[in-house]
Protein backbone atom coordinates (compact mmCIF):
# COMPACT_ATOMS: atom_id res chain seq x y z
CA UNK A 1 0.00 0.00 0.00
CA UNK A 2 1.34 3.45 -0.82
CA UNK A 3 2.25 5.68 1.60
CA UNK A 4 -0.32 8.14 1.35
CA UNK A 5 -3.00 5.61 0.91
CA UNK A 6 -1.56 3.94 4.66
CA UNK A 7 -2.04 7.57 6.04
CA UNK A 8 -5.72 8.17 4.75
CA UNK A 9 -6.83 4.35 5.88
CA UNK A 10 -5.25 5.34 9.28
CA UNK A 11 -6.82 8.54 9.41
CA UNK A 12 -10.51 6.89 8.21
CA UNK A 13 -10.28 4.29 10.82
CA UNK A 14 -9.35 7.42 13.55
CA UNK A 15 -12.84 9.28 12.40
CA UNK A 16 -14.54 5.99 12.48
CA UNK A 17 -13.39 5.32 16.44
CA UNK A 18 -14.16 8.98 16.98
CA UNK A 19 -17.50 8.88 15.52
CA UNK A 20 -18.42 5.91 17.62
CA UNK A 21 -16.94 7.12 20.73
CA UNK A 22 -19.24 10.47 20.02
CA UNK A 23 -22.14 8.14 20.08
CA UNK A 24 -21.36 6.33 22.99
CA UNK A 25 -21.09 9.62 24.92
CA UNK A 26 -24.20 11.24 23.15
CA UNK A 27 -26.65 7.61 24.41
CA UNK A 28 -24.81 8.20 27.80
CA UNK A 29 -22.12 5.26 27.78
CA UNK A 30 -19.66 6.61 29.94
CA UNK A 31 -19.66 9.11 32.93
CA UNK A 32 -22.16 9.62 35.27
CA UNK A 33 -25.23 7.59 35.76
CA UNK A 34 -27.13 9.84 37.72
CA UNK A 35 -27.59 7.49 40.57
CA UNK A 36 -30.03 5.29 39.21
CA UNK A 37 -31.10 2.48 40.75
CA UNK A 38 -28.75 -0.66 40.10
CA UNK A 39 -30.76 -3.16 38.52
CA UNK A 40 -32.20 -6.27 40.34
CA UNK A 41 -29.86 -8.93 39.16
CA UNK A 42 -28.56 -13.03 39.91
CA UNK A 43 -24.89 -13.24 38.71
CA UNK A 44 -24.27 -16.77 38.58
CA UNK A 45 -20.45 -17.60 39.43
CA UNK A 46 -18.06 -19.86 38.19
CA UNK A 47 -17.86 -21.38 40.70
CA UNK A 48 -21.54 -22.97 41.04
CA UNK A 49 -22.74 -20.56 43.50
CA UNK A 50 -24.59 -17.44 43.34
CA UNK A 51 -25.18 -13.55 44.26
CA UNK A 52 -27.84 -11.11 43.79
CA UNK A 53 -27.52 -7.42 43.78
CA UNK A 54 -30.10 -6.93 46.70
CA UNK A 55 -27.12 -9.15 48.85
CA UNK A 56 -24.80 -6.92 48.09
CA UNK A 57 -26.35 -3.84 49.31
CA UNK A 58 -24.73 -2.49 51.85
CA UNK A 59 -21.64 -2.48 49.89
CA UNK A 60 -19.79 -0.41 47.80
CA UNK A 61 -19.53 -2.52 44.40
CA UNK A 62 -17.42 -2.34 40.85
CA UNK A 63 -19.80 -4.51 38.39
CA UNK A 64 -17.33 -5.44 35.33
CA UNK A 65 -18.44 -6.36 31.96
CA UNK A 66 -15.52 -8.03 30.33
CA UNK A 67 -14.27 -10.93 27.72
CA UNK A 68 -11.38 -13.01 27.60
CA UNK A 69 -10.86 -11.75 23.96
CA UNK A 70 -11.18 -8.05 24.85
CA UNK A 71 -7.18 -6.72 25.24
CA UNK A 72 -8.22 -3.48 26.82
CA UNK A 73 -10.38 -6.71 29.48
CA UNK A 74 -7.00 -8.26 29.70
CA UNK A 75 -4.85 -5.25 30.33
CA UNK A 76 -6.98 -3.41 32.96
CA UNK A 77 -7.85 -7.17 35.10
CA UNK A 78 -4.93 -6.76 37.63
CA UNK A 79 -5.67 -3.12 38.39
CA UNK A 80 -9.25 -4.13 39.08
CA UNK A 81 -7.11 -6.74 40.98
CA UNK A 82 -5.21 -4.81 43.03
CA UNK A 83 -8.64 -2.02 43.50
CA UNK A 84 -10.36 -4.95 45.31
CA UNK A 85 -7.12 -5.70 47.24
CA UNK A 86 -6.94 -2.60 48.22
CA UNK A 87 -10.85 -2.03 49.24
CA UNK A 88 -12.30 -5.28 50.26
CA UNK A 89 -11.89 -5.20 53.70
CA UNK A 90 -13.46 -1.84 53.56
CA UNK A 91 -16.69 -2.94 52.47
CA UNK A 92 -15.88 -2.83 49.02
CA UNK A 93 -16.67 -5.95 45.69
CA UNK A 94 -16.39 -6.63 42.73
CA UNK A 95 -18.46 -8.90 40.10
CA UNK A 96 -16.53 -9.44 36.47
CA UNK A 97 -19.48 -10.41 34.51
CA UNK A 98 -18.09 -12.39 31.75
CA UNK A 99 -20.23 -11.82 28.39
CA UNK A 100 -22.26 -14.21 26.80
CA UNK A 101 -20.23 -14.74 23.54
CA UNK A 102 -17.34 -15.81 26.06
CA UNK A 103 -16.94 -19.66 26.61
CA UNK A 104 -17.14 -20.60 29.86
CA UNK A 105 -14.79 -22.86 29.64
CA UNK A 106 -11.67 -19.62 28.46
CA UNK A 107 -13.68 -17.61 31.40
CA UNK A 108 -13.08 -20.38 34.21
CA UNK A 109 -9.31 -20.88 32.31
CA UNK A 110 -8.61 -17.39 32.87
CA UNK A 111 -9.59 -16.56 36.53
CA UNK A 112 -8.16 -19.56 37.43
CA UNK A 113 -4.88 -18.84 35.75
CA UNK A 114 -4.66 -15.79 37.04
CA UNK A 115 -6.17 -16.32 40.49
CA UNK A 116 -8.79 -13.26 40.20
CA UNK A 117 -9.62 -13.14 44.41
CA UNK A 118 -13.50 -11.37 42.96
CA UNK A 119 -16.61 -12.77 42.11
CA UNK A 120 -16.43 -13.86 37.96
CA UNK A 121 -20.30 -14.80 36.62
CA UNK A 122 -20.71 -15.54 33.62
CA UNK A 123 -24.16 -14.16 31.56
CA UNK A 124 -24.61 -16.94 29.24
CA UNK A 125 -27.86 -15.72 28.07
CA UNK A 126 -26.66 -12.13 27.73
CA UNK A 127 -29.99 -11.39 30.28
CA UNK A 128 -27.49 -9.21 32.88
CA UNK A 129 -25.82 -6.95 30.20
CA UNK A 130 -29.27 -6.09 28.76
CA UNK A 131 -30.30 -5.13 32.04
CA UNK A 132 -27.71 -3.36 32.68
CA UNK A 133 -28.04 -0.87 29.72
CA UNK A 134 -27.22 -3.60 27.12
CA UNK A 135 -24.14 -3.76 27.46
CA UNK A 136 -22.49 -4.23 24.06
CA UNK A 137 -18.93 -3.13 24.68
CA UNK A 138 -16.41 -3.79 26.88
CA UNK A 139 -14.91 -3.51 29.31
CA UNK A 140 -17.99 -1.42 30.89
CA UNK A 141 -17.55 -0.52 34.44
CA UNK A 142 -20.42 0.21 36.68
CA UNK A 143 -19.32 1.58 40.01
CA UNK A 144 -22.53 1.32 42.80
CA UNK A 145 -23.13 2.56 46.04
CA UNK A 146 -23.73 1.15 49.45
CA UNK A 147 -27.64 2.19 48.59
CA UNK A 148 -27.80 -0.16 45.17
CA UNK A 149 -27.91 3.66 42.92
CA UNK A 150 -25.34 3.71 39.87
CA UNK A 151 -22.88 6.49 40.88
CA UNK A 152 -20.79 5.83 37.00
CA UNK A 153 -20.64 3.89 34.30
CA UNK A 154 -16.76 3.78 32.18
CA UNK A 155 -16.78 2.41 28.87
CA UNK A 156 -13.51 0.98 28.53
CA UNK A 157 -10.48 1.33 31.17
CA UNK A 158 -11.00 3.91 33.86
CA UNK A 159 -8.80 6.23 35.14
CA UNK A 160 -8.00 4.29 38.30
CA UNK A 161 -6.83 7.22 40.38
CA UNK A 162 -9.77 8.84 39.65
CA UNK A 163 -11.80 5.51 40.56
CA UNK A 164 -10.00 5.17 43.71
CA UNK A 165 -10.97 8.63 44.82
CA UNK A 166 -14.92 7.65 44.11
CA UNK A 167 -14.60 4.44 46.15
CA UNK A 168 -13.30 5.89 48.72
CA UNK A 169 -15.64 8.72 48.96
CA UNK A 170 -18.42 6.38 48.82
CA UNK A 171 -16.82 4.08 51.64
CA UNK A 172 -16.63 7.21 53.76
CA UNK A 173 -20.68 8.04 53.45
CA UNK A 174 -22.40 5.96 56.09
Amino acid sequence: MPLPSLFLSQRRATLRFLSVMGMAAALGLSGCAGKESAPASTFVLIDGSSTTTDELKGKVMLVNFWATTCVSCVREMPALVATYNKYRTQGFDTVAVAMDYDPPAWVLNFAQTRQLPFKVALDNTGEIARAWGDVRLTPTTYLVDRQGRIVKRYVGEPDFAALHQLIEKLLAET
